[in-house]
């Protein structure tokens, strides 16, 4: 009862709720799997603003915000979002801001599951291990912005991706390995301003287990990257380097500011590449969608700025939204594009291809048919392309219910 929200269930969808001052966690999802949390905000709640347990897996968390949580006396549990301890596997966090939460932005330690995995994208994680008057409340608020594992005996796996990652101003580290035996991926992610190094994954993993940090940003720091881990064009290996002068803006204010109308995050100049930087079309194929020749380094990728390259893709819209049997997608482009419109599941997996083909400009209607999908939350991502470069793209997430 001393929770804000226990969500026990499967296949449900809550958009738009304000959890605040609960005497625990302002959401908890135990043991629910295939939900979608979407818009909702936890702040001002005494132990984690979102946690995940009981195995809970599959859930999709998108464009919310958890921050100002606090756990006294001694502060040390009260994380942004916890997907930990007896968490599942196949959790999903897309769009989301984690700040001032006296513990960790993101904690992933375990205790009473192992070998599980979840992911992590385009989010944001900054000013953690601090009260909401900035004071510190001591050691026990660790202050990490992403932690991926963890455990009381140092043994247990937590396999994390993250893409497109963010993490500024956190009490202590800003990608935090801990002491994590599984494999982490990081790719496009960015570190600046943490008080302790932007990044430390510096401690061996379980056999088979890998450590991946590809076309990552540390601005103003000392990453400690174990030696034997994957890496492949970050700022701190030569001939790169990342100086504030490659960025538009350092100034994290922005940051803090209201989501855009549709929940999404806000547009802001700091830590996007400046038009000069040498960052720009400086990374490696990962697989995540790029502007230009090669992908920029770190988690925004530049746009094409030119009159005659840029694609405006706008009203992307799903209706209905969970889906039964059919409905119909609405998006409006300013130029004629290829676009490519798929369905994915929560693992990232292609479960359906909707259209591939050439779109006038306009407004445009597509009908959609989730033929033969099993229930659950998937993702639906168009990708518009001119002149074979992909110059718009967006994303939704689409809850498929049984028919």
């Amino acid at each position: 009862a001393y929770r804000g929200f226990r969500l026990k269930g499967s296949y449900w969808h809550i958009k738009g709720l304000d959890i605040r001052g609960a005497g625990h966690n302002g959401m908890l999802i135990e043991g629910g799997h295939y939900n979608l949390i979407e818009q909702c905000a936890f702040y001002r709640n005494r132990d984690s603003g979102l946690q995940l347990s009981a195995g809970a897996s599959h859930n999709t968390i998108i464009n919310c915000d958890s921050y100002l949580n606090a756990d006294p006396p001694d502060y040390g549990d009260a994380d942004g979002f916890a997907p930990k301890l007896d968490v599942g596997s196949e959790n999903y966090f897309y769009g989301c801001r984690a700040w001032k939460n006296s513990d960790d932005g993101w904690d992933g330690y375990l205790r009473g599951a192992n070998h599980v995995n979840n992911r992590i994208e385009n989010c944001w994680s900054f000013e953690n291990g601090y009260l909401e008057d900035g004071t510190n409340p001591g050691p026990q608020a660790n202050g990490n912005g992403f932690k991926m594992g963890g455990s009381d005996d140092r043994s247990l796996s937590h396999t994390f991706t993250l893409q497109h990652c963010l993490a500024f101003r956190n009490k202590v580290k800003g990608f935090d390995q801990n002491n994590n035996k599984g494999s982490m991926f990081l790719y496009n992610c960015t570190g600046y301003n943490n008080k302790g190094p932007n990044f430390q994954l510096n401690q061996e993993v379980e056999p088979g287990m890998e450590i991946v940090v590809k076309n990552c940003i540390d601005l103003a720091g000392s990453p400690k990257i174990a030696a034997f881990a994957e890496q492949a064009r970050n700022s701190w290996m030569p001939p790169l380097a990342a100086k504030p002068a490659d960025f538009l803006s350092v100034d994290d204010s922005a940051a803090y500011g209201p989501r855009k109308a549709d929940g999404s995050l806000p547009d802001i100049p700091f830590m996007h590449l400046g038009a000069n930087s040498g960052l720009i079309n400086a990374g490696i194929d990962v697989g995540l969608p790029f502007n230009g020749p090669a992908p920029d380094l770190g988690c925004f990728e530049t746009n094409i700025t030119s009159a005659s390259g840029y694609l405006f893709l706008t009203h992307f819209i799903l209706s209905p939204n969970p889906l039964r049997n059919a409905g119909e997608l609405g998006f409006q482009l300013d130029q004629s594009a290829h676009c490519q419109i798929q369905l994915f599941d929560s693992a990232g997996r292609l479960a359906q291809t909707l259209a591939d083909r050439e779109f006038k400009a306009g407004e445009q209607h597509l009908p959609i048919t989730p033929t033969g999908l099993p229930p659950g939350v998937y993702y639906l991502k168009i990708q518009c392309a001119r002149r074979g470069k992909i110059t718009a793209q967006a994303m939704k997430a689409v809850v498929v219910l049984p028919e």
